[in-house]
C-alpha cells in the first residue's frame, strides 16, 4: 500500500517553545524548520509513501518544504493541529479519493525511511492505527485505511485518546526513529544519538544540549 502522508506545521515563530533551555529565541524557527525538513527528505524517501502534503502558514516553511517536493497545504482553519490535520487530509481525498493517509509529526529529525516503511506497512492491517512517541504518551503517526476517517486526537495524552477512538496501537520495536519526536532538549539529544539529518545536524551544531 502506499500511502499520502500529511505533516502538519505551525508558524516557525511560535514553534518548538520547550526547547527554550537549550535553544535561544532566535535559534528555535530554524530548528523547527530542520526538523520538518529532515522529516520531508526521510518521508517521501521512504517506499510506501508516495505522496506528502504539509499543513502550514508559514511562507518561509512553505518554500522550503515545497522545494523538496512536498505539497503545501495552507493552514485555512487556523483552529489548531487537529483542524489542521483533518484540513489536510481532506485536500489529500478531493484529489485522491482513494488514497491512504497517514498524519505524521513535523519534528522527526533521525526518521529513517525503512523504519517508517515498516510502520505503514504494520498500519496497513487495521482500517485505522497509530504509533506511540518515544515517552509513551503521545502519537506520532496516525493512519487511516482508504474511506476511513483519520479523526485525529493529537496533543498531551494523544495514545489514550487514539486508542479509545479504536484505533489500533501499532506495537513495533526496532522503529526508533519513528517514535523520537522532539520537544526538549532532552529530546533533541535523544534524536542525535540516534542520528538526525543533515538539515538539524548543521542547525543544532554547536548549541548546548541537556545531559550531553
Amino acid at each position: 500500500m502506499q500511502w499520502t502522508l500529511v505533516i502538519p506545521l505551525k508558524p516557525l515563530a511560535r514553534a518548538k517553545s520547550r526547547l527554550s533551555d537549550t535553544a535561544a529565541d532566535g535559534v528555535r524557527p530554524g530548528l523547527a524548520l530542520a526538523f520538518a525538513q529532515d522529516t520531508v527528505v526521510a518521508a517521501l524517501a521512504c517506499r510506501a509513501v508516495a505522496h506528502v502534503a504539509v499543513v502550514t502558514d508559514d511562507v518561509l516553511a512553505g518554500r522550503e518544504l515545497a522545494v523538496l517536493g512536498a505539497r503545501i497545504v495552507p493552514d485555512t482553519p487556523r483552529s489548531g493541529l487537529n483542524a489542521a490535520l483533518r484540513h489536510g487530509a481532506d485536500a489529500v481525498r478531493e484529489m485522491h479519493p482513494e488514497a491512504a493517509v497517514a498524519a505524521l509529526n513535523a519534528d522527526l529529525p533521525a526518521l529513517r525511511p525503512p523504519e517508517l516503511a515498516r510502520v505503514l506497512d504494520a498500519a496497513a492491517e487495521f482500517p485505522r492505527a497509530f504509533l506511540a512517541d518515544a515517552a509513551a504518551l503521545g502519537t506520532t503517526l496516525l493512519a487511516a485505511a482508504p474511506g476511513r476517517d483519520l479523526s485525529p486526537a493529537f496533543g498531551t495524552g494523544s495514545r489514550d485518546r487514539h486508542r479509545v477512538s479504536g484505533a489500533a496501537e501499532l506495537g513495533l520495536g526496532g522503529v526508533d526513529s519513528v517514535r523520537q519526536d522532539v520537544d526538549t532538549g532532552e529530546d533533541l539529544r535523544a534524536a542525535l544519538a540516534l542520528g538526525v539529518g543533515r538539515y538539524t545536524a548543521a542547525v543544532s551544531a554547536g548549541l548546548l544540549i541537556p545531559g550531553s
